[in-house]
């Protein structure tokens, strides 16, 4: 009867510690206080974000040689294209899929331009790029992902106070513009 009893509880541990492991594994996917809730009450798709906009925490950066902007994207209504222009130390470019896994980075260092020129598209939309390249898209970085909406983290480096100026024009002047399907085609 004991063995029972000392089974049934090491039995009921387990179980729990199962239960316990995969809610925290799926709380990310339920909590409304993820970064893709964050950005969408600060700001609707397409618009930049700065980092200490409102309620937007989440871009603050734990090193203060850097700040950020983001904006969310939904590529459903077309492909996605980033673009700010100015000259900084360094700039960074992180794309997330909706629930914060990072999908992709470059930096200022793969870039082909001066400032950022950044196309989103799913890979369906890119062959149609391939097909036909518009003119304005001849100097863009172009990046394949397999979602369908995500957000966008650009940051930049502020090595003095002096950087502070062009660093803030440079995400000031950050576009997140949609190029709706039937454009790409022409």
């Amino acid at each position: 009867m004991l063995k029972r009893l000392i089974y049934a509880g090491l039995l009921g541990l387990v179980g729990a510690g199962i239960v316990h492991i995969a809610i925290l594994l799926l709380l990310p996917s339920f909590s409304e206080r993820d970064a893709w809730s964050k950005l969408a009450a600060a700001a609707p798709l397409y618009t930049p974000v700065r980092a200490g906009a409102g309620a937007v925490d989440l871009l603050q950066s734990p090193d203060p040689l850097f700040e950020a902007a983001a904006c969310r994207f939904d590529l459903a209504d077309g492909v996605a294209r980033l673009t700010a222009r100015g000259l900084v130390p360094y700039w960074s470019v992180s794309v997330y899929d909706r629930d914060g896994d990072n999908v992709y980075s470059l930096n200022d260092r793969t870039a082909t331009a001066d400032g950022l020129d950044l196309v989103i598209a799913t890979p369906g939309e890119m062959t149609s790029l391939r097909k036909s390249l518009p003119a304005e898209f001849r100097s863009s970085v172009f990046v394949e992902v397999p979602i369908d909406d995500g957000m966008v983290v650009v940051r930049s480096f502020v090595p003095d106070d002096s950087f502070r100026p062009g660093v803030s024009a440079f995400l000031g002047g950050l576009t997140c513009l949609s190029r709706p399907a039937e454009a790409e085609a022409q």
